[in-house]
């Protein structure tokens, strides 16, 4: 797992990704690399939704009503994320 997620770069969804919301929270599947993810309850799912039109992945947790104490969580779940190939960062024009 990466050593450290930055919550200020902009990330996204990967294109390849597919959201299924579940009552648990989601599951996501990757059909570039067949992988499935489990979003564990749904205020990670608003975060990782939220992910492409807020300025960084900080914003987008914001955006759900993720309290401060409650980040570095939320961080962990990220990277997790970005280490199987869900989510990327995004590049800014």
């Amino acid at each position: 797992m990466s050593t450290e997620f930055d919550l200020d770069r902009p990330w996204r969804l990967d294109e390849r990704v597919a959201i299924r919301p579940e009552p648990f929270g989601a599951l996501l599947y990757h059909f570039g690399t067949r992988r499935l993810s489990f979003l564990k309850n749904h205020t990670v799912l608003t975060v990782v939704r939220a992910l492409a039109d807020q300025p960084s992945a900080r914003a987008a947790c914001r955006h759900a009503g993720v309290g401060e104490g409650e980040l570095p969580a939320y961080a962990n779940a990220l990277a997790a994320l970005a280490d199987s190939n869900m989510i990327h960062e995004r590049t800014v024009a």
